[in-house]
């Protein structure tokens, strides 16, 4: 066998796509460079290693395969079963997981699953609020965990942390059928143990989605849900730093029989992503999941989960040195929510800063009055920073230009980011200057090689 076929196969797709379709070539080239050139603190961003992406793209996304490892619809799916029992094994190292479903094609979908494995419609469940931190697929109405179930929110204490008490006495009053926890803008240490001592008293599974801190979980710098929870979920490419794709796991629940007396409850979740919920599965982003666990597994790693953390601390310190409200005090993991001043919104600052070449994300803070498309603050996140090599110093650069930014920025009569063009200029030749001194690791290797 050629080691270079796969090589060969993937260089001719992009020589053939830059000869035969040079619009889109050249759009996925300027995104390339957006990216290499903007300094990205978008939360739910991180950064996918070209050999995750290799698999991504390699020739074994041809193959159909319904079903399970040895029990596929179809032939010809030998390569395919090894590198799903790969990703599974891996995934179970990483996270000490006893159970990894890794078919889900998303997050969101991954928690629509569980649900669909456990409750019936009209159920109900008790879920974060949508503007304490919670996700969509949490309950909010807007979703369709909204719609199917009975939904029923707790929310944030006075000092931005998780409220355990409402939560009990929600629990208690609604007795739900499933609690979930795990948040999209939450910045505190969320106590995965306490919930399932609420949910065994009331009776209720808990769904733990840790999208959001899945690499901390992983390097063991917050802790793990994987035992806590009945079921645990991740997307794989935020802080895995792998294809956009998701992981359902299960710890020691793993072999409990549901309450049909006849199936566990792995063996639920195994049906309701197929065949309930997923037809085919992506092979080839089960590919690039093996990868990418392969990656979290070598000892690199934890450093990088080190340095996401560090670099939280500083950036959110750095932010209320200059006197902005950083939501819950300060951060447990990647995650920096604050609240921007009262004479502009949320998605005026995200496009101030954008124009400057600082990628954020408008967000909702516990008690915003403006909806969620304006916004009364700003989210930021330390993973791609980190992945660069950035550190304290960089974080405290980060905040002044973030701040120089929004001193000036003011709100025009049709509701747009106003910016002095010499402040623009200014910001946006810094961040360049910032993002030429740490370049994306990928990038730092390719220029290396030529």
């Amino acid at each position: 066998m050629q080691s270079t076929n796969i090589g060969h196969y993937l260089a001719h797709g992009v020589t053939t796509m830059r000869r035969d379709d040079p619009v889109l070539y050249e759009i996925l080239e300027r995104e390339h460079e957006r990216q290499r050139n903007t300094l990205s603190l978008v939360a739910s961003c991180g950064g996918t290693d070209p050999s995750v992406m290799a698999a991504a793209g390699a020739s074994i996304v041809n193959v159909t395969a319904e079903g399970y490892p040895g029990n596929r619809y179809h032939a010809g799916c030998t390569y395919v079963d090894q590198a799903e029992r790969l990703a599974i094994e891996r995934a179970r190292k990483v996270f000490g997981a006893a159970y990894v479903n890794v078919q889900p094609h998303c997050a969101s979908f991954a928690n629509h699953t569980v649900m669909q494995a456990v409750l019936r419609p009209g159920e109900a469940i008790l879920g974060l609020a949508l503007d304490q931190g919670g996700h969509l697929t949490h309950g909010a109405p807007a979703n369709l965990s909204g719609r199917l179930f009975r939904s029923h929110t707790y929310g944030l204490d006075s000092k931005g942390l998780i409220d355990y008490g409402q939560l009990r006495e929600q629990a208690r009053e609604h007795r739900p059928r499933l609690i979930v926890c795990g948040t999209t803008s939450y910045t505190r240490t969320i106590d995965f143990e306490r919930i399932r001592g609420i949910a065994d008293e009331v009776g209720a599974f808990v769904l733990a989605d840790i999208t959001h801190i899945a690499g901390l979980v992983a390097a063991g710098l917050h802790p793990s849900s994987i035992d806590a929870a009945h079921f645990t979920t991740t997307c794989t490419f935020k802080q895995l730093f792998g294809p956009r794709g998701a992981l359902i796991m299960m710890g020691r629940d793993a072999a409990t029989v549901s309450d049909d007396g006849k199936r566990s409850l792995s063996e639920r979740i195994q049906s309701a992503v197929f065949p309930l919920m997923q037809g085919s599965p992506e092979v080839h982003t089960i590919a690039a999941k093996a990868r990418a666990m392969g990656r979290l597994l070598e000892p690199g790693f934890r450093e990088l989960a080190l340095r996401i953390r560090a670099n939280a601390d500083a950036l959110a310190a750095a932010m209320a040195a200059r006197d902005y409200q950083v939501v819950g005090g300060g951060t447990d993991n990647h995650i920096v929510l604050f609240r921007v001043r009262s004479s502009i919104n949320g998605l005026v600052a995200q496009a101030a800063l954008e124009s400057c070449g600082i990628l954020v994300n408008k967000n909702k803070i516990p008690g915003d009055l403006r909806g969620a498309q304006v916004a009364s603050g700003v989210r930021l996140g330390t993973n791609t920073a980190a992945l660069r090599g950035m550190q304290a110093p960089e974080m405290a650069l980060a905040a002044e230009l973030i701040d120089e930014v929004l001193r000036h920025t003011g709100v025009g009569a049709g509701g747009e980011a106003l910016l002095p063009e010499p402040v623009r200029a200014e910001v946006s030749a810094a961040v360049h200057a910032l993002c030429q001194r740490f370049p994306l690791p990928y990038d730092g290797a390719i220029d290396q090689a030529h």
